[in-house]
């Protein structure tokens, strides 16, 4: 038997065919093609995962469950109560895909997934406790106890880029002061380069320039580090857990960022004389993960 995992972003719908050992036997992807309504993007799901099961040779009676990983918040029942960008408000979507499919389908929020991806089959295998960091446009996160994922009494658990590190500080689009994500996306990084750099386009171009040993970059990736590490720090005073994955493009930079994160989160912690602590690395799966980790919900 085998599990077919979604990941529903609002540019592309990527399946794949995922063996019973986590492994990936065939993948592939179509445009979301917005806007659409709810039904139209439950049918290019639906004729998707026909799709990659025959490109994976797999009958549709050999596949034992569809996970599907959006953007939002998706309850118990497998309801996307809301989107804005993919135009989901209350939108059953299991209930819409197992109409469509004849199959059990299960229905998750895409970064709970990718943080279950990568406890699964990434750097966290072997992990109960964990939680993974994702520095892209905003701050994503999903949290995993005891082998769990922690989705809340709503299913919005885990937005960790919308605590609060400077009540002063930026707005956030959610409507409060400070968040995280507002200091340590990769969209927080450029918008302060910028000011320096007006001609960089993204975070990768400042890195670029601290590793060619530009002093203001290499302040403005301390300034930005000194933040993640605020709220990693957060984190791992809240829940102890076992390991800290960050991934993203940020993560793409491999111990230049880690290095210095795990040294400032050291200082902050408030288990600085616990014999055991929380590992921080960087994710493993990249895209992978939030198909791995669907097709396991």
């Amino acid at each position: 038997m085998y599990k077919i995992g979604i990941d529903l972003g609002g540019t592309n719908i990527a399946a794949a065919v995922v063996g019973f050992d986590n492994k990936i036997v065939a993948k592939e992807s179509v445009p979301t093609g917005l806007p659409k309504t709810p039904d139209e993007i439950a049918d290019s799901i639906a004729a998707l995962v026909r799709s990659v099961a025959s490109k994976a040779f797999v009958r549709m009676d050999e596949i034992s469950v569809v996970g599907i990983g959006t953007p939002g918040a998706v309850n118990a029942e497998g309801v996307v109560e809301n989107d804005a960008n993919l135009g989901f408000v209350n939108t059953p979507l299991r209930e819409m895909l197992e109409e469509r499919l004849g199959l059990v389908c299960r229905v998750g929020n895409d970064a709970n997934c990718a943080a279950l991806g990568e406890q699964i089959a990434g750097c966290g295998k072997g992990t109960r406790n964990f939680i993974a960091v994702t520095l892209g446009t905003g701050v994503g996160g999903g949290i995993i106890l005891g082998g769990k994922l922690l989705t809340g009494v709503n299913g919005a658990a885990g937005e960790i880029g919308h605590m609060v590190i400077d009540r002063e500080g930026i707005p956030c689009k959610c409507g409060r002061i400070g968040c995280f994500e507002q200091y340590a996306s990769a969209t927080a990084l450029v918008n302060v380069a910028k000011e320096a750099f007006p001609d960089i386009t993204g975070a990768k171009d400042v890195f670029d320039l601290a590793h060619a040993d530009n002093l203001r970059a290499l302040e403005i990736i301390d300034d930005y580090t000194e933040y993640l590490a605020d709220g990693i720090t957060n984190l791992i005073n809240i829940f102890q857990p076992e390991m800290i994955c960050i991934g993203g493009g940020v993560a793409a930079q491999g111990e230049f960022i880690l290095k210095p994160l795990r040294e400032k989160v050291e200082k902050k912690r408030y288990t600085k004389n616990a014999s055991v602590q929380t590992v921080i690395r960087a994710a493993t799966l990249g895209n992978d993960a939030g198909l791995i980790g669907a097709a396991n919900l």
